[in-house]
């Protein structure tokens, strides 16, 4: 009976033993059961590879920004003006001393007909002006009280640098007085004399000046202005 129970206990510890073997054949890889396994007992999840792409699955606070030649070759150029700088500042009001004479050229009439309005630059440095003046009738010494003329430009306007002692013009053509005396407007309105006009150059002021020979006399409170320039009119 002793010797049947032993034969008994080795039977079934071969068993077991044959058991075990068939199990671990039965693992893919050949690979123990549990090997590979959390120490929640938790199956563990494959690493992500260092190799994948970030291409759409990048994190939010590093986006991927794509490389753009164009915009790195224009990258801190500013845009460029096309116009040439003159290398000199615009003129202002204290830079400009106005004088006027009647002009050589100007239509026929009783009146002034064309003056010509010449701007020295007293400065002591270049500067520029640039357009066409304003003009208006004096309003005996209260600028409230000055008279605008209605203005028609004719010509180009650009910019004209002004040397230090350099001068610079324009030419105002009046609607003209007719007759003798007095004379009279086509138009039918009474004609209107101002001792002194004052003309405003953009950026540079308005200045008060008269005529070296004479009064303003024209009609309809309209005058023709060329735009500032270098040439002297006639």
């Amino acid at each position: 009976m002793y010797g049947i129970g032993i034969r008994r206990v080795a039977t079934a510890m071969v068993t077991a033993s044959a058991a075990t073997l068939l199990m671990t054949a039965c693992q893919p890889g050949g690979t123990p059961a549990g090997a590979g396994s959390s120490p929640s007992g938790a199956p563990v999840k494959p690493a992500a590879s260092t190799s994948t792409s970030t291409s759409g699955s990048a994190s939010p606070s590093t986006p991927s920004t794509p490389s753009t030649p164009a915009a790195s070759a224009t990258s801190g150029s500013p845009a460029h003006t096309t116009t040439p700088s003159t290398g000199a500042k615009a003129c202002g009001l204290p830079d400009l001393k106005a004088s006027m004479y009647q002009a050589a050229v100007r239509p026929d009439g009783t009146g002034t007909g064309a003056a010509i309005v010449e701007f020295t630059n007293v400065s002591g440095k270049a500067c520029t002006v640039q357009g066409y003046p304003t003009v208006a009738g004096a309003g005996n010494g209260s600028p409230e009280k000055n008279r605008p003329l209605k203005v028609t430009t004719t010509g180009g306007a650009s910019t004209v640098k002004v040397a230090a002692g350099g001068k610079a013009w324009t030419k105002l053509t009046f609607v003209q007085v007719q007759g003798e005396a007095d004379g009279y407007c086509k138009s039918g309105a009474t004609p209107a004399s101002y001792p002194t006009l004052v003309v405003g150059v953009p950026g540079a002021g308005a200045h008060q000046v008269a005529l070296t020979d004479g009064v303003i006399a024209e009609c309809d409170d309209k005058v023709t202005v060329t735009a500032l320039s270098a040439a002297k009119p006639s």
